[in-house]
């Protein structure tokens, strides 16, 4: 599944960012705006995805969350001067919401986006709103003066590792407030980015890092400026050019036919691929053909309040069939650079799963038309527990047992050994990670989003210059040399292994350098303090050998030396006791060493990018 958009990453979230419904509260008459909007004009925002939408048509979801990314820096400067999160009346918003079509009009984007993305009734304060949160000191009142917002989200936020921390903590919050107000989550996300980039981070919204990183603002090389200049100069090229009015005529028509014919032949493509995912994939599975209008209705019109989820590859909104099944529906994002080939390759990868550790594909959706746009949707069940690493977050009573976590973490090894051993040729992952590992009803774990598995060479390693993961969850000998194997995985089920026993982070930031869980775990173990190394809630009353022997087996099985990890074969046996565990062997040197760190972040950045809103990088 998506990784769910903190709007930092990815979510902390590619940017992406759909329009947020709040509901309309009268208040003052007041009908200026209170917050200065020329920002608009002089900040390097990346216009592109909105200079070409034509608003009567679909596809302007792009340009829609960009445009959302842009009016909340001047509601973050808002909040920032009367603590107040939204605006107090409809008049305000009316008037805020003009001024802003008015600027952007100014950028030769059309003045009717706004009224496409927005409504005046949108940013009103209601007292409904997520809790019943008006005001920062409401905001600190439901999660406290110190947040995990406090200790991420500061200071220069563009690298990968801060920005995705940043995102982390994000959803941490949110949590929070939305058990306390399930039914407002979208506003609670909201309230938690606007807060972040006004009151944790130094630097304030209008800073390129913070609103980049934090707010999702997709960010121009050139800027507006630059942006404003071209419009002049290409008015002044059209008016000479209208001496030679039979030319341009001539041209014009060229264009539109250009454009139509390639429209054309695009269509028939989409079409094509259309035919062969229903024809090639769908048939053997006893997966669904979905119609977008069935998802329309299921998710209310992919309604911002049914959006449980957000990343840098897509969005999930929860939805209930027409028979009343609960499910989610992944949109998938970045079609142009992924290609058809590329989603109808994740299909095939789903499609041929079925186990009881694995999320399952109910059907897919691909419409391709003019009125739609280029849309592709994958379904799966709902998973109502949320993924691992919410759960992992939660506090006092709420917090998992001892009995719960061995359960997942067997739950984990046995969908893992599957793709491993029981699929031919096997499919390695290459993400496996708490935010990916969901919870059903009764608990069970099932490990989700096969947007990055790849199918690999039975007993051979696979050599790549596409490296795909997650920092902190990817084997050294993958992120560096690209070599991957069924060992990759072992290693990211490894960390997974010492999160759940320990409750720690990944990567641990308190300090000045970057801890890894992994150094940290084997500090301990090679001290013979292991009963330090499980959460504190489970110290007590449970069985010491058993839990230490699930501590043991995820040092192992995140072993640096690829050579001496078990297989998750050997890692599921050491589990359930049918095999001894080795001793530990020697580690060279410590993965948060400053020496590999550097390394490991060089090939990362050779020829990748940092993603604010996902929690994955590909290189």
């Amino acid at each position: 599944m998506a990784r769910p958009l903190f709007v930092f990453l990815s979510l902390l979230i590619s940017p992406v960012v759909s329009t947020i419904s709040l509901a309309a509260s009268p208040s003052s008459s007041s009908s200026s705006c209170p917050f200065d909007l020329t920002y608009v004009l002089t900040f390097p925002w990346d216009t592109s995805t909105c200079l070409h939408v034509d608003p009567k048509n679909n596809g302007t979801q792009q340009c829609c969350q960009t445009l959302l990314s842009l009016f909340g820096v001047g509601l973050a400067q808002h909040l920032k001067d009367t603590s107040l999160f939204e605006l107090p009346d409809v008049n305000t918003s009316s008037s805020c919401l003009s001024d802003f079509s008015t600027k952007l009009s100014d950028l030769s984007i059309h003045a009717d986006m706004v009224s496409t993305c927005f409504n005046s009734t949108q940013f009103v304060a209601n007292s409904s709103s997520c809790a019943g949160i008006k005001t920062a000191q409401d905001f600190e009142s439901k999660v406290g003066t110190m947040t995990p917002l406090d200790t991420s989200c500061k200071g220069d936020l563009m690298g990968l590792t801060r920005c995705g921390i940043c995102r982390d903590a994000g959803f941490k919050v949110t949590s929070q407030l939305t058990n306390m107000d399930p039914k407002n989550s979208s506003e609670c996300f909201y309230f938690t980015i606007l807060y972040a980039a006004v009151f944790v981070n130094e630097f304030g919204p209008k800073d390129v890092r913070t609103a980049s990183c934090i707010l999702g603002m997709p960010l121009s090389s050139s800027g507006t400026k630059g942006s404003s200049n071209r419009d002049r100069t290409l008015k002044l090229s059209f008016g000479l050019l209208g001496a030679v009015t039979g030319i341009l005529l001539s041209f014009l028509f060229f264009v539109v036919y250009r454009k139509w014919d390639r429209r054309r032949r695009e269509n028939i493509h989409h079409r094509e691929v259309v035919s062969s995912v229903r024809a090639n994939v769908l048939p053997y599975t006893g997966a669904k053909w979905f119609h977008f209008s069935e998802l329309e209705k299921a998710t209310d019109k992919f309604s911002q309040r049914n959006l449980i989820g957000q990343g840098s590859d897509g969005v999930v909104y929860k939805g209930t069939l027409q028979d009343g099944a609960l499910v989610a529906v992944k949109e998938i994002f970045d079609l142009e650079s992924k290609g058809d080939d590329e989603f109808c390759y994740e299909v095939e990868i789903i499609s041929k799963i079925k186990h009881r550790n694995l999320v399952a594909l109910r059907g897919c959706c691909v419409t391709s038309d003019n009125s739609k746009g280029k849309r592709r949707f994958l379904v799966y069940d709902y998973m109502p527990n949320g993924s691992l690493s919410y759960q992992l977050s939660l506090s006092g009573p709420n917090r998992l047992t001892w009995p719960q976590r061995k359960n997942m973490i067997v739950d984990v090894a046995k969908g893992l050994a599957y793709l491993h051993y029981e699929i031919k040729p096997p499919i390695y992952h290459r993400d496996i990670k708490a935010t990916n590992i969901l919870l059903d009803s009764t608990m069970k774990a099932k490990v989700a989003d096969f947007g990055l598995a790849k199918q690999g060479n039975e007993g051979q390693s696979h050599l790549t210059t596409r490296v795909a993961g997650t920092y902190g969850y990817l084997a050294p000998e993958y992120a560096l040399y690209g070599q991957l194997t069924e060992k990759s995985d072992v290693y990211s089920f490894g960390i997974v292994i010492l999160e759940i026993m320990s409750g720690r982070k990944v990567l641990d930031t308190s300090n000045s350098s970057i801890l890894l869980i992994t150094d940290w775990a084997w500090t301990h173990a090679k001290s013979g303090k292991i009963e330090e190394i499980l959460d504190e809630s489970i110290r007590e009353g449970g069985p010491k050998r058993i839990m230490e022997r699930f501590v043991l087996v995820g040092i192992l099985c995140a072993h640096v030396m690829v050579a001496l990890r078990p297989t998750i074969s050997e890692a599921l046996k050491m589990l359930e006791g049918d095999i001894d565990i080795p001793n530990l062997p020697d580690r060279p040197v410590p993965l948060g060493h400053e020496s590999f760190q550097s390394s490991l972040m060089y090939g990362f950045t050779r020829s990748g990018r940092s993603t604010p809103f996902g929690s994955s990088i590909q290189v």
